[in-house]
């Protein structure tokens, strides 16, 4: 179940419109987050996604912290897993990162919007972090947790983005070893700063050619991702199952939220069951 705890922004990144769109950040009362994941556990309900607009500022406007939001949603007998959302990085901090992991319902993956892998356009961005302190927080937080998948959003041909900006972006997610990426190309919103900036525009055929170099880096990165899974066992909270060609193949999410598919009775949906992972694509 998907439990929406946070809506707005007080941010203003340069490109993005949320702020106006949405307002300023408001997080659900800690007792209604805790009576509603109740009722969805009563409901046979196992795992819980919290996510929101930004959701690292839970709590700013009703002196609390996504953390507490997290404990309280662990706390809760029938919830055997609890996942976050998309996350702002420079609000894990190593003491929040260290809170984090005495969960242990808590799934080790973490979705860091980093948008690019160049500081400058960072800038530009009016982004709050460097990649410097991008490494550092991926690094705790490899630290804190075991087999711990690092997502990503990143963005192509921003303003002024020039091609070594761009390369920066590629050889980010080696040096990070990011799991995977969401990637997007550029477009302007109305009122936002970046949409002012036309003499800095990229032309469409260089930023939709950077965009498929992309994506190629990020295939190549969820592959290498998911081979250093083979081998491993994880426990896998089965979703799904499909027929083909009489045979049952069931599918469900490791802790990591790696897509597992194996064989099996299709009366499992809904349970955990122990899988080792014997072969890997993207």
């Amino acid at each position: 179940a998907f439990i929406k705890i946070q809506d707005g922004c007080n941010r203003f990144c340069s490109y993005c419109i949320i702020p106006y769109a949405r307002g300023r950040v408001r997080s659900k009362p800690l007792d209604d987050l805790i009576a509603e994941v109740t009722q969805l556990s009563e409901k046979g309900y196992k795992e819980i996604v919290l996510t929101g607009i930004n959701l690292s500022a839970f709590g700013q406007d009703i002196n609390l912290h996504l953390c507490d939001a997290v404990e309280a949603v662990c706390a809760i007998n029938g919830i055997e897993r609890v996942r976050l959302g998309s996350l702002e990085p420079e609000q894990l901090s190593e003491d929040v990162i260290i809170r984090l992991s005495k969960q242990q319902k808590l799934c080790p993956q973490f979705h860091l919007s980093l948008q690019s892998g160049c500081d400058e356009t960072l800038k530009r961005m009016n982004r709050h972090y460097t990649t410097e302190e991008y490494r550092t927080i991926v690094q705790n937080l490899r630290n804190a947790f075991d087999n711990a998948a690092i997502t990503t959003d990143i963005m192509v041909g921003f303003p002024g983005e020039t091609e070594e900006e761009f390369l920066d972006t590629l050889s980010a997610i080696d040096e990070f070893e990011l799991d995977y990426s969401n990637t997007a190309a550029y477009s302007p919103r109305v009122k936002t700063k970046a949409a002012k900036w036309t003499d800095k525009f990229i032309d469409e055929e260089t930023k939709f050619e950077r965009l498929a170099r992309l994506n190629e880096k990020n295939r190549q990165a969820c592959l290498k991702s998911n081979e250093k899974c083979v081998g491993k066992t994880f426990e896998i909270l089965v979703e799904s199952y499909e027929n083909k060609d009489g045979e049952i193949i069931l599918a469900g999410r490791a802790p990591n939220n790696k897509i597992v598919h194996f064989r099996g009775d299709k009366a499992l949906v809904g349970e955990f069951v122990d899988v080792k992972i014997t072969g890997a694509s993207t």
